[in-house]
């Protein structure tokens, strides 16, 4: 069976105040809820001990914590960057990578995305990789052809044992923050599409969680998430009120 997840990127939002209060709400709203369920949150990353530490506060389920993004390398004069042990350090155990505005602001390649994420599963992270088309790849005909080449080669070279660790985003660039969003059905079909291509790579990695993160809300996570191939969501915007965020976490 593969795996469900829900994830939570609260981008450059948030406050350790806000980590408390957020992880006060959060725990008792997700009581009873399904435990093959996991939910991840994933603060920037200075404030990933003081959400850890509010979670852990709190009786109930446990929620885990990861980081927005790790660096290609592991030690040395990269000034700013965070490795991926550090965050496993803190008791991180996942990373967004590939995430389509560091694609897009910090011109982050398919390569250098793929060195992020072996450096991820080295340290004991769960990399979740962001692949996704935009606007004007979509109006071309290119989506399968795009999420097809940014999961062969920002997945190269993963350990067939690690392929259990890995999970997938699909996110439409063209769907976040524009008002826009795909149909269920349209969704379906790109995460049909990327099963194939980690068909691909290794047939292990068909059992890989697909996830979807083309702004999901309440309101449109029970359709979305009812899909054969959907496996979650990464949620953006959503994911900072954490009533909404736990509503959506109930209809995985």
């Amino acid at each position: 069976m593969r795996r469900r997840l829900i994830a939570a990127n609260w981008k450059l939002n948030g406050t350790g105040a806000f980590a408390a209060e957020y992880a006060a709400e959060l725990v008792p709203a997700l009581e009873g809820l399904d435990p093959a369920v996991e939910v991840a949150v994933m603060p920037p990353a200075i404030l990933l001990p003081a959400l850890r530490e509010s979670l852990n506060d709190n009786s109930g389920r446990r929620v885990m914590v990861g980081v927005q993004d790790v660096s290609a390398w592991e030690a040395g004069a990269y000034t700013g960057e965070i490795a991926a042990s550090m965050a496993a350090d803190q008791h991180g155990s996942f990373a967004i990578i590939g995430h389509s505005e560091r694609r897009q602001y910090w011109s982050e390649s398919d390569s250098r995305i793929n060195a992020k994420v072996l450096q991820a599963l080295s340290a004991g992270l769960d990399p979740i990789l962001c692949v996704g088309e935009t606007e004007a790849e979509r109006e071309a005909g290119d989506t399968e052809a795009v999420v097809s080449r940014q999961v062969r080669e920002a997945l190269a070279d993963v350990p067939e044992a690690d392929w259990r660790h890995v999970c997938v985003a699909y996110e439409p660039v063209w769907a976040i923050g524009t008002g826009k969003s795909a149909t269920a059905e349209q969704a379906q079909a790109v995460h049909a599409h990327i099963r194939g291509a980690l068909g691909e790579l290794d047939p292990a990695a068909t059992e890989a969680p697909v996830i979807y993160g083309g702004s999901v809300k309440p309101e449109t996570a029970g359709e979305l998430f009812a899909q054969p191939d959907i496996d979650g969501g990464l949620i953006g915007g959503a994911s900072l009120n954490a009533t909404d965020f736990a509503a959506i976490c109930r209809a995985g």
